[in-house]
């Protein structure tokens, strides 16, 4: 008896997935990948960041230049005097100069979490913009699915697929 109940639900449980099967390869999905690393890069916004950045990063690099030159200056006067130091001079000089390393240290710490941080403020308006800008490129030209292109996740692409360039000429346009 349990037999011929299954058959039946069997039967229309194929027939369903059959017929699915039939549909879904008869309808078409538009898809379109952008590589939003490169349209921030490239785009006229993420070239101002750009700029703007490595000034901030310049004038971070040459103000823990001028504290490394300190450091290096007191480290190679304790290596060249140290023998003729007395030891309470040489111990003074000794602590002054692990002072130095852990505020250099600090500091250098510091720079980084600060430029991180610059880095996501400058970038982090312009992905808002790039993303609705996808979003009406999604409507307009009617895409079913649009990917970031990482490159860990992409095995392959067609590059007929990437829409990148019309993303970035896009948000320029925009900014006009």
């Amino acid at each position: 008896m349990k037999k011929v109940v299954l058959v039946p639900i069997l039967g229309m449980f194929l027939l369903f997935f059959a017929t699915t099967h039939v549909s879904a390869t008869e309808t078409t999905v538009k898809l379109g990948i952008v590589d939003l690393n490169k349209a921030v890069n490239e785009s006229s916004q993420g070239k101002k960041a750009t700029v703007e950045l490595e000034s901030a990063i310049k004038g971070k690099q040459e103000e823990l230049d001028g504290k490394g030159k300190a450091f290096e200056k007191l480290k190679s006067q304790i290596d060249a005097q140290g023998s003729a130091m007395s030891a309470e001079v040489r111990k003074n000089k000794e602590d002054e100069l692990e002072r130095l390393t852990r505020e250099y240290q600090r500091e250098l710490s510091d720079s980084r979490k600060e430029m991180q941080k610059k880095e996501n403020e400058l970038t982090g308006h312009i992905v808002k913009e790039l993303r609705e800008i996808i979003n009406i490129i999604a409507h307009e030209d009617r895409y079913d699915l649009i990917i970031d292109k990482i490159p860990t996740l992409v095995l392959f692409e067609d590059n007929g697929l990437d829409i990148t360039d019309k993303v970035i000429k896009k948000l320029d346009e925009k900014k006009k």
